[in-house]
């Protein structure tokens, strides 16, 4: 089960101390959700659930090769981003800077162990609008060209 909110950001943190991921991913399917990553080395196809604030979610493994010859069947846009990841308490704030097609989006998410717990979390204050339930921000939406951001 996944569990997170999603947030635009209104001040960028100084980034330099951070630890970031390299990412490309794309999408072979919207209903249900089976995107493909590439993580900076690591491939992994995952299949999503229904829900918004919390969702099933598997993740399986995949070779390059896999990756590859997956990529080609892909639908829609190719998503590319630099993941950062910073702590913030017992959480992570996952930092993602867009590059290629949704140049300029910045988004932060953050996944919690519970409902509960998402619901009663406090953001930073570099923190702006929480858009977890808002359709034009999901990846999925974005790489369908379902967004209009501007």
């Amino acid at each position: 089960m996944e569990i997170e909110r999603k947030f635009l950001i209104s001040a960028l943190p100084d980034l330099s101390s951070f630890p970031y991921h390299e990412i490309e991913q794309a999408y072979l399917n919207e209903k249900p959700v089976v995107r493909i990553r590439k993580s900076d080395d690591r491939y992994i196809l995952t299949v999503k659930g229904e829900g918004i604030l919390s969702h099933e979610e598997y993740e399986l493994p995949l070779s390059r090769e896999a990756y590859l010859h997956l990529l080609e069947k892909a639908d829609g846009r190719i998503i590319t981003k630099r993941r950062y990841k910073i702590p913030f308490g017992s959480y992570t704030i996952e930092l993602d800077l867009f590059s290629g097609c949704m140049d300029g989006l910045i988004l932060a998410e953050v996944e919690f162990p519970s409902v509960e717990e998402a619901e009663r979390f406090t953001p930073p204050d570099w923190f702006a609008a929480d858009v977890t339930y808002d359709p034009r921000y999901r990846n999925a939406a974005m790489a369908y060209g379902q967004t209009d951001l501007s």
